[in-house]
């Protein structure tokens, strides 16, 4: 039967749920992310995440996308229609401990992938040097965002960027010799790009990708916020050095 009027408790029940709304809360910036990271980023275990995924799901509100092994969870438009409307008549949620969301919010804003820069720090760092001609794009997309094709989470399977004309001089002001980085022998690509799992950008990779991390480091400009984590810390002089030569503004 149809027609009758609109179920709006049952809705409305979805929001109530405390640990829900941070799984909603999480994919609220567009992002597409794996149930591993949604639990991670709400404080959750995988099952606690896959069976809130799986109600949202069937409430129209999530769609799922198949990369690979993995699936990947978005908020559809409905979904993010009635969250705003939600929080702009909530009131602000009390911090009740300073390690809420810390170590996913470290791994989201700066990371190592592998063995190259990931993040926020990643991204914007990439989309920095395409920005000064230090790379250039080669299919004709402006930008560093996702292109059709590429899997989420994952290397992409062409080359979107190759050296721009300004290459030397860029990477030079930041201090790193991109001769010597391109002369010497290895294994891996000068130039790879992966599609960054938390900013769904591309973030630098391959040998030159690994120099720069490597050089970031060397300078003290990024910091290990634990001995063999992931999670980097941007530095004081690291800002300063990001905002004087790549004009990229993040705060340490």
């Amino acid at each position: 039967m149809s027609g009758g009027d609109a179920d709006i408790a049952r809705t409305a029940a979805l929001f109530a749920d405390p640990a829900r709304v941070r799984v909603l809360t999480a994919l609220a910036d567009g992002r597409a992310l794996a149930a591993s990271v949604l639990a991670a980023e709400a404080g959750l275990t995988a099952q606690g995440a896959s069976a809130h995924l799986a109600k949202l799901r069937e409430a129209g509100l999530v769609e799922a996308e198949r990369s690979g092994r993995h699936r990947f969870y978005r908020l559809r438009p409905e979904g993010v229609e009635i969250l705003e409307t939600l929080a702009r008549f909530s009131p602000a949620r009390p911090i009740t401990s300073l390690k809420e969301g810390t170590r996913a919010q470290a791994l989201r804003f700066a990371r190592t992938c592998y063995d190259h820069l990931a993040g926020r720090l990643g991204v914007e760092v990439t989309a920095a040097l395409v920005g000064r001609g230090a790379l250039i794009a080669t299919d004709g997309v402006a930008g560093t965002g996702r292109r059709p094709g590429d899997r989420l989470s994952a290397p992409t399977a062409t080359h979107p960027h190759a050296l721009g004309p300004a290459a030397d001089a860029v990477f030079a002001s930041l201090g790193l010799d991109l001769a010597r980085v391109n002369g010497t022998r290895r294994k891996r690509p000068l130039l790879k790009f992966c599609l960054d799992w938390s900013e769904q950008r591309h973030h630098l990779a391959g040998a030159l990708g690994a120099a720069l991390a490597a050089h970031f480091l060397e300078r003290g400009w990024v910091v290990r916020s634990q001995p063999g984590h992931r999670a980097l810390k941007l530095t004081g002089s690291g800002a300063d050095a990001l905002a004087a030569h790549l004009a990229v503004r993040l705060a340490a």
